[in-house]
């Protein structure tokens, strides 16, 4: 894997592209095929996520330090520190800041406020865009799908766009490291301790609600990653009733998945380790199964600049965030740890059903089991009714998903199968089955239409006079022969 590996990951801005360049960068003037300087809004959603997460938790640790909460307190911390660590580690080995003579950008690093700075360049960057004009510009090829019609055309990306999408890129990683290894598991400890603490804490519930936006962003952004992995020469364009139903997908997804692993954690509280441990074990060892059975080693370096050591280290934080990702929910994105891309591109539907369906089960085990092992706690509580909500909402996030893809995935065009055709093809196999089924005859019957086969054939036959004639000769020659013979 060439450099282009960790180029796959941030491949979620709109410049990436099969790029086909003539003698690195061209003076171009600028004309039609100038791309237009989008505003960095993903870089200030996430900044904004980031820090009103960091804030939140902060006030919370507080709290629990004035009311004595050590246990709270402390993962609280662990689970606020370590996402934010890895976020600054992000930004930096992505703008590449380590070899050059950045001593503030490294400082405020250093306390956990890189994103502010980068969020700050990228606007200012916006900002100058229309002032100045780029002398020299990429040239590159992109194809455009409209109503199932492909058009090619060539784009003239100047150097602020490409400074632009560097920023996006960083961002977009960052925000998926940050959901699901810091908010998915701070949302899953607070709903805990709030059911276990029987009460309510303001900064709790606004910790809470804003790791669920924050889980819903990270999910959103592995959606749209998918999607530009796959189709990477393509112009990605999604429409906002697309975005709508991926955010009524993965929050429903998500919310019913982390509040069965709590109900099954407040009745079953040893289990649940178990549970998490044997589904993150499960998926962390899965891309490297895979490798194992092809009979092949990883492809390829990472990174030019990193050792063998440095290679496995990146690829088992690749499988590790992807482990993080698939407890919770789908991650849209399969690792093939055997390819340059580290990403399988072909649209898998039989592993998407597995996934869904294995999920399900497992969801509804877990709201099974919390149901005859629940605590007093719930005796104000309508429980057989919670336990249907959760099971509804997570088929009606497996319905949006399907709604998505049948209607909204912005490439649904160039899919060789469709939902519906699952569906028909589903349908046509079972309506065969019953066919054949109703048609085949049982043992006695077939046996008695055998015997009278000769008799049925010869009444249904129409009457000739010349073949009963040469029947009637037939039976005397056979007679004859049987006589001589005897």
């Amino acid at each position: 894997m060439a450099s282009n590996s960790w180029g796959v990951i941030s491949d979620m801005c709109g410049v990436s592209c099969v790029e086909e360049q003539h003698g690195g960068f061209a003076s171009v003037s600028m004309g039609e095929n100038q791309t237009k300087v989008h505003p960095p809004v993903s870089v200030v959603l996430a900044t904004l996520l980031y820090c009103a997460e960091l804030v939140s938790a902060a006030v919370l640790i507080s709290m629990y330090h004035k009311s004595g909460d050590v246990s709270w307190m402390g993962l609280t911390i662990f689970f606020m520190l370590f996402p934010a660590v890895l976020t600054q580690l992000t930004l930096t080995f992505v703008h590449r800041d380590v070899g050059r003579d950045r001593p503030l950008v490294l400082l405020l690093h250093l306390l956990l406020l890189g994103p502010i700075i980068r969020c700050f360049e990228a606007l200012m960057l916006y900002c100058k865009a229309g002032k100045m004009e780029d002398s020299y510009v990429t040239i590159s090829k992109r194809t455009f799908l409209k109503k199932g019609q492909k058009t090619e055309r060539e784009l003239h990306i100047g150097q602020v766009e490409r400074n632009l999408a560097t920023h996006r890129n960083a961002f977009e990683r960052t925000s998926v490291i940050q959901a699901f290894l810091g908010s998915t598991p701070q949302l899953t400890l607070q709903l805990y301790a709030t059911i276990q603490e029987r009460y309510i804490l303001n900064g709790r519930l606004a910790l809470m609600i804003i790791s669920l936006l924050s889980i819903i962003y990270g999910a959103l952004v592995c959606n749209v990653l998918a999607i530009k992995i796959r189709y990477d020469e393509y112009k990605v364009r999604l429409r906002p009733v697309a975005y709508i139903c991926m955010i009524v997908w993965r929050g429903l997804e998500i919310a019913t998945r982390v509040t069965a692993l709590v109900l099954f954690s407040t009745a079953l509280t040893r289990w649940v380790i178990l549970v998490g441990v044997l589904n993150f074990l499960f998926f962390f060892f899965l891309p490297w199964v895979k490798l194992w059975c092809k009979k092949i080693g990883p492809t390829g370096d990472v990174e030019k600049d990193f050792s063998k050591l440095g290679t496995t280290i990146v690829l088992c934080l690749f499988t590790l965030l992807f482990a993080c990702i698939n407890v919770f929910c789908w991650s849209a994105v399969q690792l093939d740890l055997a390819h340059n891309d580290l990403i399988e591109k072909r649209q898998n539907w039989f592993q998407l059903a597995m996934y869904y369906s294995g999920r399900f089960v497992e969801n509804l085990l877990l709201i099974t089991l919390w149901y005859f092992f629940k605590s007093d706690f719930y005796e104000y509580v309508c429980a057989p009714l919670l336990a249907v909500q959760l099971l509804i909402c997570y088929s009606l996030a497996v319905l949006f998903m399907l709604l998505f893809y049948e209607f909204c995935h912005p490439f649904r065009s160039l899919f060789q199968h469709n939902v519906h055709n699952c569906l028909q093809c589903i349908c046509c196999r079972k309506k065969s089955a019953r066919r054949q089924e109703a048609n085949s005859p049982s043992y006695s019957r077939a046996a008695t239409l055998v015997r009278a086969s000769r008799e049925h054939l010869e009444l249904l036959r129409p009457y000739h006079p010349e073949d009963s004639a040469l029947q009637g000769e037939r039976i005397t020659a056979f007679d004859e022969d049987m006589m001589e013979a005897a």
